[in-house]
């Protein structure tokens, strides 16, 4: 299986993550966070510096644990904005598509 290369949106979202939980951390040793969550020092080094942007939830959420940060506070430092809606397209200028 070939994975999809991530946007560069996605891997932004990575770095404000790791940047986050290293912020979190804060004078607590990596070690000490790691195994508190179930990992091993190499991977919470990897998401702190942005090398593994998508960690699983079940991972993000043993980091939030570990941390002593809610999801929710998580979701919100790291969803970008919503895009603005788009406006209603006019019905003559749809465009045609195929039965």
């Amino acid at each position: 299986m070939v994975r999809t290369p991530l946007t560069q949106s996605e891997r932004e979202r990575g770095e404000l993550l790791g940047t986050l939980l290293r912020q979190a951390r804060g004078e607590r040793s990596m070690t000490q966070i790691a195994v508190a969550a179930g990992l091993s020092p190499e991977t919470l080094r990897k998401i702190e510096t942005g090398r593994i942007p998508t960690p699983a939830f079940f991972t993000v959420a043993a980091l939030a644990t570990a941390l002593g940060i809610s999801l929710d506070t998580l979701a919100a430092v790291c969803t970008p904005d919503p895009a603005p809606p788009h406006p209603p397209t006019p019905p003559g200028d749809r465009l045609l598509t195929r039965a």
